[in-house]
């Protein structure tokens, strides 16, 4: 075997763990990506935002609560800025959605020394908070949400389990923003959503870190180590192949 079949057999490997670790971490709910995006930042003050000659040149992470004049009424006197539903029902053995709920309210995030706003609108997803699970059967649902799944059963199969969750943002939380902090043609500080949107947290860093890191910490962890091992792979085996070719 000689050194360029090496070399190619390394990318196929590559490309197996890759695949194989991307399954695992689906299964386990991990999304390191965001834990990565939330984690990374250097953490920063509404106030010192403010207060800073400079703006910072890459994205940070704002810390501040929630001032909002016109919030989501949920309520038994629950007042939200962003709440987001997702109702599925499962057939033919893959979830599909019957309902993505997005209702939100532009705020301020705040400390004693100013403030900046937020549009949770352009927020990625999911917004990083304990989330309100309900499963159960399908005929449980009600109207519209049981009509649509009747829908989805007529064309691709009987429909078997449901499932619903409910994440929110409460005006009480006290949050975590990764954004661009830019200035405005008045020269006014600003937050701007980063490429994928604001990431937001209504938890603490390392709440955050377990929730990203899905329901089984341990397969997620053998993910993360299958994908590092795959990119290890992928590189080697395509620098040696590349190489090889170039010398013959």
């Amino acid at each position: 075997m000689g050194p360029a079949t090496i070399f190619i057999a390394m990318v196929i490997a590559g490309v197996i763990v890759a695949f194989i670790s991307l399954l695992v971490l689906r299964a386990a709910a991990a999304q390191p990506g965001m834990a990565r995006r939330l984690a990374g930042p250097s953490e920063r003050k509404v106030g010192s935002l403010l207060d800073a000659n400079d703006t910072p040149s890459r994205p940070v992470r704002v810390i501040g609560r929630i001032r909002c004049r016109d919030p989501l009424d949920a309520g038994d006197g629950e007042r939200l800025v962003a709440f987001h539903r997702d109702v599925e029902v499962r057939v033919g053995g893959k979830w599909s959605f019957v309902e993505r709920m997005r209702e939100t309210r532009s705020f301020e995030l705040w400390d004693h020394d100013g403030s900046l706003t937020v549009d949770p609108a352009e927020a990625a997803e999911p917004i990083v908070t304990i989330p309100q699970v309900w499963r159960g059967r399908v005929d449980e649902l009600e109207d519209p949400h049981a009509s649509a799944a009747a829908r989805l059963a007529e064309r691709h199969g009987p429909a078997t389990e449901a499932r619903a969750v409910t994440r929110t943002i409460n005006v009480a939380d006290r949050l975590l923003v990764v954004a661009r902090v830019e200035r405005d043609p008045s020269g006014a500080v600003v937050l701007r959503p980063p490429e994928g949107g604001y990431l937001i947290s209504a938890v603490a860093l390392d709440d955050a870190m377990r929730l990203l890191g899905g329901t089984n910490r341990r397969a997620a962890a053998g993910g993360v180590i299958g994908l590092g091992v795959a990119l290890v792979l992928l590189a080697v085996g395509g620098i040696g192949a590349f190489v090889t070719a170039m010398i013959r």
